[in-house]
Parts: structure tokens; C-alpha cells; sequence
């Protein structure tokens, strides 16, 4: 006698298991000989989280033409994988790490890895018994995960053929840099937050002229809020139309404390409306200047280690073309590994001692954030 209510919880295994002793959904299962091949390779859910409503619609559409084509006789091949979500699941297996009193950086690469596949054979059983309690008809005996040595081979192979073709190219570019987790990350993984910060206004000397704090004619005005990013300029960028600075465009500005001759450049970039009119230029640091720095053929140096420490000493790009005195060596040695905010600090005091600080403003403005390590992003060119 059939019971008055559908019981799924009892009911639906059963069924699950006839079609697993069955193989009702390997590859191939039930099509005529020499039949057209379907396949669907399923979108890989992150193996750190569960499945949702979003999961569960659009795998019931999969279902539906996987399904819909086998009884059509095709040769039906619905390919179920996970995905190991990079970052998200670093910061999972770190976490666990960190009960034990181990550090990511205490584990050599292969390690860590090995790590990760431990934890995925833990937590990844979840998610495929999610999919086959929505009855999905996925070929189980083909499970794969994108850390998979032939699936990470595969994409080598990939790259390396696209790049031959010339269809990929390989060059300097910025990127979003997590200091913290040390990796780039996508725009879609950075916030941008409020903060109540400062705007330092620098006096950069006109080369051929003698510094005078009290004399406007010796020297240029520029505005930042990141100090520590001056030690990579480049050039000094002003509009065009500018009148005031047209008569510096093409000559020199000497940086202080570093000693670097810069270029002043015309460029719409700048801002007469904004600041002094005249904008630092750091290629390496800053995505706007980069582009500036394309369209002026100018260098591009990175300044910061991957953990945002200021890197002077052995930075060839850094000491290129530079007149190296003592007391210019004692200043960068004195800066060399300190952290960016430190040497931020450090920075703005030199400035100072120097008579190179016009003025300090108050000024809120938005610092990226990386949305899982929470600390600022730094551009970083690679």
C-alpha cells in the first residue's frame, strides 16, 4: 500500500543506490554503438564552502539536458569536479595550521600542498554528497579536482602552446598585491575603505638651480599620501595647458634623497584643479602612473619587497644611473627593510630635515584592502 506522503529521505537513496550498482551514469552508459558524444563539464564548486539555491538550479539545468541526451541514445558524459578556490582555501588550511603553532612558511611548498590534500579529503566528500542527494546523474567513477597533476599539467601545456602561437606574451604589469597573503589578487577580491589619512605636499628642487624652501622658483610642489613611494619615481607630470609649469616641461627635477634626476613631462593626467597641479609619477606603484609611465617611455621601479618592506640596498633598478655618496648610502641603509609604514614615517622626517615638506593636510580617502587578508593592496609590478 502506497503511503498517503512522499517520503524523499526514504525513498531517494534507494533509488541513489540502484543507479550506483547500475553504473546508470558512467560515460557511455546506454548509448547505441558509434553514437555522438555530449559532454558537460560541470562548474566546480569551491571546495571550502556547501552547495546553495544558485548550486542547486544550475545543476538541476545540467541534469535535465544530461539526462534529456541519454535518452536520445547519445553517448552522454556528465564530468562532476571540485575546485580548490586558491586563496580561500590557503587561508583554510593556514587556519588550521596556526591551532597546531605551524606557520605556512614553516612547511616547504610540496608540503603545504600535501596539507590541502589532507584537508580536501576531510571536507571535499560534502559537496559530492550534496550533488548526488540532488540526484545528479554525474559519472562518480570520473571525480576530479583541479589540483589534479594531470589537470595542472594540462593547463602548463596550455599556456606554453598559446604562448608559441603568439596568441599569449609574457610582460611588466601591476597587479593587486597581498602582502600579507603573499599573492595578487583579482579587483573583484579588493575593497576599498575610507580612512581618515594624510596628504604630504613635497618640494622636488628644479635641477640647475639652487634649493630654496623660500624661494618657489627652485623647486616644484607635489602632493601624495603614500611617502614611501617617492623613492621610485620617475617624473613629475603636469597638464599641458598648464601655463605655470610650461616652462619646466622637459627639464629636470632632482629627487631628494635619492638623488635621481626625473624628467617633468606634459600630460593630461594631471589635475591643474587638484593639489599643486603637478603629480608624482611612480610606474612601479600606482596604477595610473604606470600608464603615464607607458605613454613616456619612462622606468618603472619597484621599491617593496612581496611582504611591502622597502627594498634599497640590493635593487639594481633602484641604484641605476645614481651618484652614490656616503651620506646618500647611510639614508638608504637606513630605510632598507623597514616596513612600508615605517618607512613612511622615516621618509616624511628626512623630508622634513631637509626643508622638502611644504605642508601636511588631513585628507579621507579610499586604501584598497585585500577582502580576505584585511590589509592595504599594494600595486606591485611582475
Amino acid at each position: 500500500m502506497l503511503e498517503k506522503t512522499y517520503d524523499a529521505k526514504t525513498v531517494e537513496p534507494k533509488i541513489a543506490k540502484v543507479w550506483e550498482e547500475a553504473d546508470a551514469f558512467r560515460a557511455g552508459a546506454g548509448a547505441e554503438e558509434g553514437a555522438e558524444a555530449f559532454t558537460i563539464v560541470i562548474p566546480p564548486p569551491n571546495v571550502t564552502g556547501s552547495l546553495h539555491m544558485g548550486h542547486a538550479l544550475n545543476n538541476t539545468l545540467q541534469d535535465i539536458l544530461v539526462r534529456f541526451e541519454r535518452m536520445r541514445g547519445k553517448n552522454v558524459l556528465w564530468q562532476p569536479g571540485m575546485d580548490h578556490a586558491g586563496i580561500a582555501t590557503q587561508m583554510v588550511v593556514e587556519r588550521q595550521l596556526m591551532e597546531k603553532q605551524i606557520h605556512r612558511r614553516d612547511l616547504t611548498r610540496e608540503q603545504f600542498i600535501e596539507k590541502v590534500w589532507e584537508w580536501k579529503a576531510e571536507s571535499g566528500g560534502a559537496i559530492f554528497n550534496q550533488l548526488k542527494r540532488l540526484g545528479a546523474s554525474a559519472d562518480w567513477s570520473r571525480e576530479r579536482f583541479t589540483m589534479d597533476e594531470g589537470l595542472s599539467k594540462a593547463v602548463l601545456e596550455v599556456f606554453v602552446t598559446l604562448y608559441k602561437e603568439g596568441l599569449i606574451y609574457k610582460d611588466k604589469r601591476l597587479v593587486n598585491w597581498d602582502p600579507k597573503l603573499l599573492t595578487a589578487i583579482s579587483d573583484l577580491e579588493v575593497e576599498q575603505q575610507e580612512v581618515n589619512g594624510n596628504l604630504w605636499h613635497f618640494r622636488y628642487p628644479v635641477e640647475g638651480k639652487v634649493f630654496d624652501p623660500e624661494n618657489p622658483n627652485t623647486f616644484i610642489t607635489v602632493a601624495t599620501t603614500r611617502p614611501e613611494t617617492m623613492l621610485g619615481d620617475t617624473a613629475v607630470a603636469v597638464h599641458p595647458d598648464d601655463e605655470r609649469f610650461r616652462h619646466l616641461v622637459g627639464k629636470n627635477i632632482v629627487l631628494p634623497i635619492v638623488g635621481r634626476r626625473i624628467p617633468v613631462v606634459a600630460d593630461e593626467y594631471s589635475d591643474p584643479e587638484k593639489g599643486s597641479g603637478a603629480v608624482k609619477i611612480t610606474p612601479a606603484h600606482d596604477f595610473n602612473d604606470f600608464e603615464v609611465g607607458r605613454r613616456h617611455k619612462l622606468p618603472a621601479i619597484n621599491i617593496l619587497t612581496t611582504e611591502a618592506a622597502v627594498s634599497l640596498r640590493d635593487n639594481e633598478d633602484f641604484r641605476a644611473g645614481l651618484e652614490v655618496t656616503p651620506e646618500r648610502q647611510a639614508v638608504w641603509d637606513e630605510l632598507d627593510g623597514l616596513d612600508r609604514f615605517v618607512a613612511r614615517k622615516k621618509i616624511v622626517e628626512l623630508m622634513e630635515e631637509g626643508g622638502f615638506l611644504e605642508k601636511v593636510e588631513p585628507h579621507r580617502h579610499a586604501v584598497p584592502h585585500g577582502d580576505r587578508g584585511g590589509v592595504p593592496i599594494e600595486p606591485f609590478l611582475t
